[in-house]
């Protein structure tokens, strides 16, 4: 374990230095950010570790980014019980069946459902 970090199963910790540019305004910004991994050197040299963080920004960007920005989901009311999760597994259903019906525009895909509603019922095969 690396010295100072009290994480048991801690191996390895990465620094990554994120220079990124707001495409709208084209302002360069850089940041400095840190991650702690089970994964010892001898399973994750630094090119893998940095393949996994690209991965977990994939994944960021094709599902939450969609549920936060598409379907607002941070605005939701919906707080007691089970109905979190409840929508939440809606919101990522309909984000998978939109995806393997070929929208690559999630937004696109809830509007063309939208217009017509045998075209979402199509989608779950009813």
């Amino acid at each position: 374990m690396p010295a100072g970090v009290r994480f048991p199963h801690a191996r390895q910790v990465l620094v990554l230095d994120r220079h990124t540019t707001d495409l709208a305004g084209g302002h360069p910004r850089t940041e400095i950010v840190y991650g702690i991994t089970s994964l010892n050197a001898a399973r994750a040299d630094p090119a893998r570790l940095a393949w996994l963080v690209r991965g977990h920004w994939e994944i960021e960007n094709r599902l939450h980014w969609v549920r936060d920005v598409t379907f607002d989901e941070d605005r939701s009311q919906v707080r007691a019980g089970q109905g979190p999760q409840v929508m939440a597994s809606l919101r990522n259903l309909a984000v998978s069946l939109l995806r393997l019906a070929g929208h690559r525009s999630i937004a696109q895909g809830v509007r063309w459902a939208g217009r017509d509603p045998t075209r979402a019922m199509g989608l779950l095969g009813v």
